[in-house]
């Protein structure tokens, strides 16, 4: 198991479309840690941390969100991880 990190930029319709609640959902799903939140620019973002194959798995969801959401764009950093997180989250 090779654990990383993905910080995750989503862009298109995906604020008030359930993206956070859904996004917490499958990552806790997928047994990984970490964040999402609304950005004020319209954008979510994500942070996670956990195995390798998982977080992409993780990605795959994010380019097409719940239903109701349309993602027009993904923008995806691999980081280090830090071990800081206890769970998945979502922050206001």
């Amino acid at each position: 198991m090779v654990l990383r990190r993905v910080h995750i930029f989503v862009s298109g319709r995906v604020q008030g479309v359930f993206y956070r609640s859904n996004t917490r959902r499958k990552a806790l799903e997928l047994g990984l840690k970490g964040w999402v939140r609304n950005l004020r620019d319209g954008r979510v973002e994500v942070v996670a941390e956990g195995d390798e194959e998982q977080l992409g798995r993780l990605i795959e969801w994010c380019r097409r969100g719940p239903p109701m959401a349309r993602v027009m764009g993904l923008e995806v950093r691999w980081e280090d991880p830090t071990g800081e997180y206890d769970n998945f989250e979502v922050r206001y």
